[in-house]
């Protein structure tokens, strides 16, 4: 299925986020329409203030919050007048409590969310909380830009991290439109399990159900030669010089993702590339 409706979600008031050069380039590239939402975010903890200063907290940060919301979608809204692509944005105010539910509901009626990294020195809670709400309430497949967007040759060499899960065939079938469009899509295992039902073929049977489809692809077996599955597979994808990575998102649960790391959230700390992810 292509992309033919596309979202991104903007916390910056000055409406200048990272992702939305590379959002209305790749809307372009897809013949797609571009979702742009605006979120004012409300930090309040309620309960944290004295008797009798909640509400007025409440009030005063709200205020804030739909100020830059607005001017967020003013600045959107300047910035997509001189577009030639489809294109909608609306703002709205969150607290981050409550962030998943507005972001969840945009991203369930999209074919495909793109966010900055979430984590690492540009990220903030509110990244983080939405891309997690886009892949698991939204269902959604993420792409994941690195300051440098999309870069010049997106999508033109891709690694395919493939362990055999559930998440890494969403992801591949989630990636088939920038897969068959691919120059080459290299399909890459990291220790493999010797008695698994790959063992005499692994990422044979992912290989010919891409190639059924026109994808051009190669496989290449990994040692675990470096402490961290994400480490090995970056080193990887620069030695593909791929322009994008596509894997599954938290095989492990998300509460031991946060609390111990995850192949999941190393990639995303340190991808040099856009990161595909589904989840």
């Amino acid at each position: 299925m292509p992309y033919k409706s596309l979202l991104t979600v903007i916390t910056d008031p000055a409406g200048k986020a990272p992702q939305l050069d590379s959002a209305i380039e790749l809307a372009r590239r897809e013949d797609a329409h571009l979702d742009i939402l605006c979120l004012g975010i409300d930090r309040t903890q309620t309960g944290y203030y004295y008797a009798g200063a909640t509400a007025m907290i409440h009030q005063e940060t709200f205020e804030r919050a739909q100020a830059e919301a607005q001017a967020a979608e003013a600045a959107v809204r300047d910035r997509m007048g001189a577009e030639d692509i489809r294109w909608g944005v609306e703002s709205a105010v969150a607290q981050l409590g409550g962030l998943s539910g507005i972001v969840a509901l945009r991203a369930r009626y999209s074919d495909l969310v793109i966010q900055p990294q979430p984590y690492g020195d540009g990220g903030s809670t509110e990244a983080e909380a939405t891309v997690e709400a886009a892949m698991f309430e939204g269902k959604a497949p993420v792409l994941v830009l690195p300051a440098s967007g999309l870069g010049k040759n997106f999508a033109r060499r891709i690694v395919l991290a493939w362990n055999q899960s559930d998440e890494s065939l969403r992801a591949a079938r989630a990636a088939m439109p920038l897969l068959k469009a691919a120059d080459l899509v290299n399909i890459a295992v990291i220790d493999p399990p010797s008695h698994g039902p790959e063992r005499s073929d692994p990422g044979g049977p992912l290989s010919q159900l891409l190639a059924r489809h026109g994808v051009k692809t190669e496989v290449s077996v990994l040692a675990k030669t470096m402490p961290r599955v994400s480490d090995v597979l970056c080193r990887h994808a620069r030695d593909e010089a791929a322009d994008m990575v596509v894997m599954g998102a938290y095989g492990h649960s998300r509460f031991r993702e946060a609390i111990l790391g995850g192949a999941t959230r190393n990639m995303l700390e340190q991808a040099e590339v856009p990161v595909f992810m589904a989840h």
